[in-house]
């Protein structure tokens, strides 16, 4: 713009472009302000607090007087590391992810599979799906753990009157169980396979939500004209469908592990962590409430956060690398 034009600009009493830019960034700024106040008071605050609390040799009594640095030490740390309980709780931790959320997809997919054709009360089937997800955690665990009593509930009396079985079983309490298999004789972990189950039951709703709404969006088109040329529905769906949700698959894949990998209130309303089921988070807790100890909460609150950003970091490389190859 030219000096002629800036003067009769600013006669107008339009300000110049320079000074439109710099009002709109101090409006953004205004706007985004108090979003960025609240994710550092209520997110990034709190997890530099549990990482100066890791370090130190902390009560719970003593929480209140201790100052905010200084006294730093690696005992609590070192007390963690070296628990066998650490270990224990981080191979059930595993095993519980893992299982957890292969099955919940496993069940998810064959839902979303055999609700795929329409039929007469197909949308009323599946929101009687979806009732396991949104119903109260509070609830589910309570009529579960009423269920599986070994005193009064159902599936004791059921598995004794039509199965055969000799005593009641305390799913809930009993750590293990010898199971006779094709003549092999399994130590099965009782309780850690009940609380598996449940998160499976839980969560298969949220797979099937999302993989029935990718399965509505593939083109019908493609699997008729395979139909056509003789492919059989096996061929159909590995050929066709399988290639389409596998993008979706790995995306609740990691969703579901993290989420998983992090759950308490499930774990702890069945079992409270007892016989074999006391995974990480759980064990955080009772090294909080249970014996008070803030540091080696702390502690074993850092080592789930590493182990959760290490699997995490792994998955985006090899995801990026993937998506470099195609």
């Amino acid at each position: 713009m030219t000096t002629r034009g800036r003067s009769r600009v600013a006669r107008a009493g339009v300000p110049p472009r320079s000074s439109l830019a710099r009002a709109e960034a101090r409006a953004g700024l205004g706007l985004v302000l108090p979003s960025v106040v609240i994710v550092v008071v209520l997110v990034v605050a709190p997890i530099l607090w549990s990482l100066l609390l890791a370090f130190k040799d902390l009560r719970l009594v003593e929480l209140a007087r201790a100052p905010l640095f200084g006294d730093f030490s690696t005992a609590s740390i070192v007390e963690v590391l070296s628990s066998r309980r650490l270990w224990e709780s981080m191979g059930a931790t595993f095993a519980y992810s893992v299982i957890g959320t292969a099955g919940a997809i496993v069940v998810g997919l064959v839902a979303a599979l055999a609700l795929r054709k329409p039929f007469r009360g197909r949308g009323l089937v599946r929101a009687l799906l979806l009732l396991p997800y949104v119903a109260p955690i509070v609830a589910t665990t309570f009529a579960w753990r009423t269920l599986l009593n070994p005193q009064y509930g159902l599936v004791n009396a059921w598995g004794q009157a039509l199965l055969g079985w000799e005593r009641p079983v305390a799913f809930l309490t009993q750590r293990s169980a010898p199971v006779g298999l094709f003549g092999l004789e399994l130590t099965v972990p009782v309780a850690l396979s009940t609380v598996i189950a449940f998160e499976v039951w839980r969560t298969f709703p949220f797979a099937f939500l999302f993989l029935t709404a990718r399965l509505e969006a593939l083109p019908g088109d493609i699997e008729e004209a395979a139909r056509m040329d003789g492919a059989t529905p096996t061929q159909s769906f590995r050929h066709i469908v399988w290639p389409q949700l596998v993008p979706i698959v790995a995306v609740l894949t990691v969703l579901r592990f993290i989420w998983t990998f992090n759950t308490f209130d499930d774990v702890y309303l069945l079992t409270e962590g007892r016989a074999g089921t006391q995974v990480v988070s759980v064990g955080v807790y009772n090294y909080l409430v249970g014996r008070g100890d803030v540091g080696a909460a702390s502690a074993q609150a850092l080592l789930l956060a590493i182990v959760l950003a290490v699997l995490i970091a792994a998955y985006l490389r090899l995801a990026g690398r993937r998506g470099g190859e195609s």
